[in-house]
């Protein structure tokens, strides 16, 4: 019997957590199922072309079997997947994972079944989103005022940052580092471990540690194809999503002080807000969260607050 290809698509280089984590999920998945399965791990597809945002599209259509990306990127079919970009939800990780592995997190992934091409396997761990720029230190909204920031695709997150003054452009990582040097963007946020991997800390000297977003992955798979594997072939990988997913969040946890530790003083000033100075941040975008609760009324919020 032919073995079972499983094709997932990422778009990191090597030392990134997510290619890491990725890597592991196939080690794990041939240790399960042998030769029953012919794994294949396409690492980077903005080397060959693609957009960051042409993932889901690859795996809707069978170009791949799977992929990890933001969970924003699935909001047309499951629109509380792109609440997990309103600002300041979880305190730290602890908290963030207790959500993703309790009611919440299995609440999203019987939605994604049911209304989407997708299965949603696991939620990685895609940091905590942090403020870089070219132009001045940030240490209160104030200094927000004006700055062209790009950000990912979400329009909850340029809600948000409007609030704070900031001019937010959505524009795919591929094309925001292509342009990072010019004269279109003023910074950007991302984690610690995107801004050292995709080399932003080399055009942005101010790095503001504002964690205003942590961020969400969703590792999925065509349902179609899941559904049409075997009984053993569907186990192994959902063995390998899990120990793929423990292996990222651990990477992930430690990857902060790592990315901290390659940052030189003499070219990057980081800020460390104070309390009173994130809270100051937390307030100036409250508006944002309240709508949002009044919009999809308190039933996401209800399970994430649990």
């Amino acid at each position: 019997m032919k073995p079972v290809v499983i094709r997932l698509g990422g778009y990191q280089k090597p030392a990134s957590i997510h290619t890491r984590a990725s890597v592991r999920f196939g080690e794990v998945l041939q240790q399960e199922a042998g030769d029953k399965v012919d794994f294949q791990f396409v690492p980077d597809v903005l080397s060959l072309g693609h957009k960051s945002g042409d993932l889901p599209r690859m795996v809707e259509s069978g170009e791949l079997s799977m992929c990890y990306i933001s969970s924003l990127r699935y909001a047309k079919w499951v629109p509380e997947l792109a609440l997990f970009d309103l600002p300041f939800q979880f305190p730290d990780r602890a908290a963030a994972y207790k959500v993703l592995d309790g009611k919440l997190g299995q609440s999203l992934k019987a939605k994604t079944a049911a209304q989407s091409p997708f299965r949603l396997l696991a939620y990685w761990d895609n940091g905590f989103r942090h403020l870089s720029n070219k132009v001045r230190p940030i240490r209160k909204p104030a200094d927000c005022k004006g700055l062209r920031i790009r950000i990912q695709m979400s329009e909850v997150q340029a809600a948000s940052l409007r609030l704070l003054g900031i001019e937010p452009v959505l524009e795919d990582i591929k094309i925001f580092v292509e342009q990072i040097g010019g004269e279109r963007f003023d910074g950007q946020d991302n984690p610690l471990t995107n801004i050292v991997n995709f080399n932003m800390h080399k055009h942005h000297r101010y790095i503001t540690l504002s964690g205003h977003v942590y961020g969400v992955a969703c590792l999925m798979a065509n349902g179609a194809q899941y559904a049409s594997w075997p009984a053993d072939v569907q186990r192994a990988v959902d063995i390998a999503a899990t120990e793929a997913t423990a292996f990222q969040r651990q990477l992930a946890a430690a990857e902060d002080e790592e990315m901290l530790k390659k940052l030189d003083p003499a070219e990057n000033e980081v800020v460390k807000l104070t309390p009173a100075e994130h809270r100051a941040f937390v307030d100036a975008v409250k508006p944002v969260t309240d709508q949002y609760r009044k919009d999809f009324g308190g039933s996401f919020f209800a399970l994430l607050e649990q």
